[in-house]
Parts: structure tokens; C-alpha cells; sequence
């Protein structure tokens, strides 16, 4: 049953489809991340909230039109009113209409709304990132429950065998042909191997609690992984195509980008700017005027248009600061650029070579397992003959579950540093794997909704949390199903 278990990681090319009832493979947990995470949902919402800055920033370009309106009681006149005392309005109600539009704004405008689409290309990077982060924990999170699994099994396997000896053992001590060292070597080995099968319990508790984290429910009979595809052949084709879609390096170009549209607006406070405008403005007295004299017009309407230019000549030094501050945050966005792109390069190759590594260890411990089992069996014959002690049994047994477990272990490894490349490589998301639980998330869809929206009373829905909580799931243990 332990061997069976141990060598489950192994058994990569089984079918998804030919996976039982009631049991879990690796594809619906990256799917049900991928649709209930709540960090991959906050990220989505972040960047609808990016989106946003796209016609923020456009609205400084279309036209303007305020209404204004105002009753005023004079309860005391002056005698310089127009009219004397007697001659000047006791109320008078305003109204006024005035609408606006720029003209030209030295660039600032122009550039805003540049710097501004710029960090939505960003923000769609940093949603890619989000979304390969969350897939890379649900898969580690996926073999380590398997993992757990195995060890669990592997070690209870190993008490069992134990509990075996020392019975033995102590029936060979009653005839007389084992000492009592023999029964106490036995018996501590029964206890080491008890402590170690309780806390690989417990890891696999914290595992399963991990997988519930990520993925948003219990992890039930967990299925044998699908191979991974789109491993690259060498690090130098890894670390290509890391540069051309790793989505950090991606997002990290895109604001110092948008870093540099922000330092050409900042130039803009010192260039002319020019607006058109146009007013209406309406007075009515209520017959108070000229003491309601009907030769006196109780009300007025006046109406203007023009254009209007300024043009800064001094301003304490505010246009350079800001540009060099501009300038200063430029800078640090080229540098943040490539401090991004050497952990990328650093990232992959170390991906690379653990992957690597792993799949050497796989190998060397399959060879330690199959050299652990014949010098198992051969020390139990060489025991029968007086050649061998009890200690020596119990050396080998714990030897081969120490290789079982490394076995395992590598096996694992191998699967999540194959992962962990793809996902430094920038293909790892939900697009490379494929996964087929409904539509995927269209970040664009949101953008276009919204980027020419001018209305002002436009509003979405008050926000709900889409994510799935995990206060009903039931605490998790340490037992194995046996297979």
C-alpha cells in the first residue's frame, strides 16, 4: 500500500477523464481558483479601477457645462445703490449657464490620457502575475496534498512493518534466541517510527489546509498530475521567452512608459493654455427694482461668448520642479525595469536548474529505493543464518523509507519546479493551460465598457465579493485513505 502511494506522484500520464467519482484532478482545482480565488478576484477589481483612469484623464478634453442659481433678500441697501434707498431691489434671483471646452493645454491633457492608457496595459501585466501566482500556489499546494498522502502512507506502512519485528522479536527472545537489547532496539524504532508517522500527519494537515486556502474547498481523492507541457529544451530558450512574456517584465516596461508621458505633461505649466467659453446669465428683481417702477425692467438676460488664453510668465519655479520631480520618478520606473529583468533572468535560471536537479533526483532515488529493497531482503537472509542482528534489519528498513520518501519527494519537486519555470517564463495562465470552466476573465471587455462612457450619473452595481469563503469547510486530519 506505501509503495503504492509513493509512486503515485509518477503516474503523470494517466487521463483526467479516467478519473473516478467524487475525486479531484489538478485541472478543476486550477479552475475553481481561477473562478473563486479571492486574490485573483481582488486583482481583477484593482484593475477595473485602473481601467478607470483612462477617462478620468479623457474628461479634461470635452466640454464642460455648469448651471448655477441664487435668490438674495437685500435687508439693508446703501444709499449709493443705484436708484437711492428707495430706487435699489429688495430681492433679486440669479441664474447663470456657462460651458467650457480647451483648446490646447501644452500637451498635458494629451499626455495624461497616453500615461494613462499606458498603466492599463500594466495593470493587465499585473493581472497575468496575479493570475500565474495563484495557479503556481494551487499547484504546490495540489503536491503537497499528494505528497503528504504518500508519506502519511509510507510511514504508517513503516510502523506496521515494525510492529511486525517486534513481535517477532520478542517471540524469539522467549526461546531464547535474541537478547533483550534486540527487543529494546525494536521497541525504539516502533516508537521513532510512531512520532515520525504523527508528524507527517500533521504536515499533511497543513497541507490540506493550504489546498483549501488557495482553491476554496477540501482537497477529495486527489488524482495523479497531467503531464506538463512547454518546457523549454535549454535555459537560454527559457530565459528568451521570459524576456518576451514574463508579465512582471512586461508590466515594469509599461510604467516606464507611462512614466514618461507623465514627465512630458509635467512641461506643460509652462505653455500657453486656450479655452473657448460661453455664458448665459438671467436676473429678475420681482418687481423690486427702481421701487417697481413698470419703466424699469424687473429682469435681464445677458449672454457671452469669447476665447480666452493664458499664458504663465512666472510661477516661483513650480513647471521645472515638477518636471524634474517627473523626471526623478522616470528615472527610478527605467531602473525598477531592469532590476525586474535581472530577477527574471535570475528567476528562470535557477527555475531551470532545480527542475533539472529534480529530475536527476528522481532517478538516484529510484535507483537508492530498488538498492534499499534488495539489501532489505538481503539482510533479513543473512539474519536467518546468525549473520546478520536485529539492528541491522532495522538499519535497513529505515533506509529504504528514507529513500521511498526521497523518491516521492523529488517526484514532487520535479512537478512543482517544472511549474514554477512555466510560470517565470510568463506561460503559465489560464489561457497556455487550457482550462475549460466557462468563459475566461476578458479584462478588455471592462475597458471598453467604460473608456467612453461620458455620462455623469453612469454607475456599475455596488460590489459584492465574488470569491468563495471557506468558514463551512471542516477541519482537516491526517488520515490516508487506503488504496
Amino acid at each position: 500500500m506505501a509503495i503504492r502511494l509513493g509512486r503515485a506522484i509518477l503516474l503523470a500520464g494517466i487521463g483526467l477523464a479516467a478519473a473516478p467519482a467524487l475525486a479531484d484532478d489538478l485541472r478543476e482545482a486550477l479552475v475553481m481558483a481561477y473562478n473563486t480565488n479571492p486574490n485573483l478576484q481582488a486583482a481583477r477589481a484593482q484593475q477595473r479601477a485602473v481601467d478607470a483612469g483612462v477617462p478620468i484623464a479623457r474628461s479634461a478634453a470635452l466640454p464642460t457645462l455648469s448651471g448655477a442659481a441664487a435668490h438674495t433678500e437685500f435687508v439693508k441697501r446703501s444709499a449709493s445703490t443705484p436708484g437711492g434707498p428707495l430706487g435699489g431691489p429688495e430681492r433679486a434671483t440669479t441664474a447663470d449657464l456657462t460651458a467650457g471646452m480647451p483648446l490646447y493645454a501644452g500637451g498635458a491633457i494629451k499626455n495624461s490620457i497616453s500615461a494613462a492608457k499606458t498603466r492599463v496595459e500594466a495593470g493587465r501585466a499585473d493581472l497575468r502575475a496575479t493570475e500565474t501566482e495563484v495557479f503556481a500556489q494551487t499547484v504546490a499546494a495540489y503536491m503537497d496534498v499528494i505528497l503528504g498522502q504518500a508519506v502519511v502512507g509510507l510511514n504508517k506502512g513503516q510502523v506496521g512493518v515494525l510492529e511486525v519485528n517486534l513481535q517477532a522479536t520478542r517471540d524469539r527472545f522467549e526461546i531464547g534466541d535474541l537478547t533483550r537489547t534486540d527487543v529494546a532496539q525494536s521497541q525504539a524504532r516502533l516508537s521513532l517510527a510512531r512520532g515520525q508517522a504523527r508528524s507527517a500527519e500533521a504536515q499533511l494537515v497543513a497541507a490540506r489546509e493550504r489546498y483549501i486556502a488557495v482553491v476554496g474547498k477540501e482537497p477529495v481523492n486527489l488524482q495523479s498530475p497531467p503531464p506538463l507541457s512547454g518546457l523549454p529544451a535549454d535555459v537560454e530558450t527559457a530565459v528568451q521567452v521570459a524576456l518576451d512574456s514574463n508579465p512582471d517584465l512586461i508590466a515594469a516596461r509599461q510604467r516606464s512608459k507611462a512614466a514618461g508621458f507623465d514627465t512630458a505633461a509635467s512641461g506643460a505649466g509652462r505653455l500657453p493654455r486656450v479655452s473657448v467659453f460661453a455664458g448665459a446669465d438671467y436676473t429678475d428683481y420681482h418687481g423690486t427694482l427702481g421701487g417697481g417702477s413698470p419703466l424699469v425692467n424687473q429682469s435681464a438676460t445677458t449672454g457671452q461668448a469669447g476665447i480666452r488664453a493664458s499664458i504663465p510668465l512666472f510661477q516661483g519655479g513650480l513647471p521645472a520642479a515638477q518636471r524634474r520631480q517627473a523626471q526623478a520618478r522616470e528615472g527610478a520606473t527605467l531602473e525598477q525595469e531592469i532590476a525586474i529583468e535581472r530577477q527574471v533572468i535570475s528567476g528562470v535560471r535557477a527555475a531551470y536548474a532545480s527542475w533539472q536537479a529534480s529530475r536527476e533526483i528522481i532517478e538516484s532515488s529510484q535507483s537508492a529505493v530498488d538498492a534499499a529493497k534488495l539489501s532489505l531482503e538481503g539482510v533479513k537472509a543473512e539474519n536467518t543464518v546468525g549473520n546478520r542482528t536485529i539492528l541491522d534489519i532495522l538499519n535497513a528498513e529505515q533506509e529504504l523509507l528514507n529513500a521511498q520518501v526521497q523518491l516521492v519527494t523529488a517526484q514532487r519537486n520535479s512537478y512543482v519546479a517544472g511549474f514554477n519555470l512555466l510560470a517565470a517564463m510568463g506561460k503559465a495562465e489560464a489561457r497556455d493551460l487550457a482550462l475549460d470552466g466557462g468563459a475566461l476573465y476578458d479584462p478588455v471587455a471592462n475597458y471598453d465598457r467604460i473608456s467612453g462612457n461620458i455620462w455623469d450619473w453612469a454607475s456599475d452595481p455596488a460590489p459584492k465579493p465574488q470569491s468563495t469563503r471557506t468558514v463551512d469547510t471542516k477541519a482537516q486530519d491526517g488520515t490516508v485513505t487506503p488504496k
